[in-house]
């Protein structure tokens, strides 16, 4: 899942190289992190949140199907995770 979400991500922004996806697990929930530059958040965003919303509903449907719930956050990459 993870790589799934690199991919994609990776393919919508200018600097690819600064795509990051931390996973956390918790209690019935898995949390996907995903950080990009601050220059990359509106592509990533998509206008009106539709890209985030298109990758939110991929997870929800991949997680129903496998029993699981899933949670994207998206996030800013800090200055020195970019270098």
């Amino acid at each position: 899942m993870k790589e799934l979400i690199e991919g994609i991500a990776r393919a919508l922004v200018d600097q690819p190289e600064s795509v990051d996806v931390r996973v956390v697990e918790g209690e019935g929930v898995t949390v996907f992190e995903l950080s990009v530059a601050k220059s990359d958040m509106g592509r990533i965003i998509g206008r009106k949140g539709q890209n985030a919303q298109s990758i939110r509903t991929l997870l929800n449907a991949v997680g129903r199907r496998r029993g699981e719930n899933i949670v994207l956050e998206i996030v800013e990459s800090a200055p020195s995770e970019r270098q």
